[in-house]
């Protein structure tokens, strides 16, 4: 019998590939979910999950959530400049209670993208290989709704603003990354690499025009530059150090940095993948 484990796992990835395991055929009760907060795990808890508390800065309860684990999907931490320390926790305590493999979500291509979102991960990725331990890299592209919270004022207004330029993103719908992770915890052997990104290759005008599908009213594209994006993130209400990672990943994107034609994502899926503009349409929907 196998144990698998997933931290985050009341995020909206990691909440995802603990329901995408137990789809592939995993038993619940082979399933750890490691989580901050127990009761936000109560859905998987009365789905029959292990549910353990654990947080990212606690190598005390990393120990002692992955115990008897043989396999972890390490879910990237959410804060921005804190995730090197905190993924060395993670690392550090499953070598310790003797996890055979992690897979990692990192970034598109992390060894080679000009992306500063990259940083963190590169260095993780270089955590992972000096352990010891087996690992799998799930270098995953944008998600599909990472667009859905510029859509309704892009609706409303007509404009859809970017600094993205002519370039082109193949973006994924979050669920198809965490039914890829699933795959690819339950099959892939050490040492693979994953590079995930969706089937479509948009520009920043074709996103506008599925906004203005969506929305039944038109939508342009309007380019800015990086820094003039950057401020007009800040004046809608973004912190200004997020507001310039933002504006670096879209620049990024009119590099190719978020492009990929690989077909790691529905090797692993098994399936098509979701639309870009199902993720839009849906996720609109839900907001009405």
């Amino acid at each position: 019998m196998t144990t698998y484990a997933v931290t985050g796992a009341t995020g909206g990835l990691g909440g995802s590939a603990v329901r995408a395991l137990i789809s592939r055929g995993v038993e619940p009760g082979d399933i750890v979910a490691v989580a901050r907060d127990a009761a936000k795990a109560a859905d998987l808890s009365d789905a029959g999950v292990n549910v353990r508390v654990a947080d990212y800065t606690d190598r005390a309860a990393l120990d002692t959530a992955l115990a008897g684990v043989d396999k972890l999907l390490m879910v990237s931490g959410s804060e921005v400049g804190q995730r090197v320390a905190q993924h060395t926790n993670v690392i550090e305590a499953a070598v310790a209670v003797g996890v055979d493999l992690i897979a990692y979500t990192s970034i598109l291509r992390a060894d080679s993208s000009p992306l500063a979102l990259a940083t963190e991960h590169v260095a993780t990725e270089k955590i992972l290989g000096d352990s010891g331990i087996g690992f799998v890299l799930l270098r995953n592209g944008w998600y599909s709704e990472n667009y859905l919270s510029s859509a309704p004022t892009a609706i409303e207004g007509g404009v859809f603003y970017g600094s993205a330029g002519d370039g082109r993103v193949a973006p994924a719908a979050r669920s198809d990354y965490a039914d890829a992770a699933a795959s690819a915890l339950l099959s892939a052997g050490p040492g693979e690499i994953f590079e995930l990104v969706g089937p479509q290759h948009l520009s920043y005008a074709d996103i506008a025009a599925t906004f203005a599908e969506v929305g039944g009213r038109e939508v342009r594209y309007q380019n800015l530059p990086e820094a003039d994006y950057a401020a007009a993130l800040v004046d809608a209400g973004i912190p200004a150090p997020f507001a310039t990672v933002l504006a670096d990943s879209d620049a990024g994107v009119g590099s190719g940095a978020l492009d990929s034609d690989s077909t790691d994502l529905v090797e692993l899926l098994g399936r098509p993948a979701v639309s870009f503009t199902e993720v839009i349409r849906s996720g609109l929907a839900s907001t009405v």
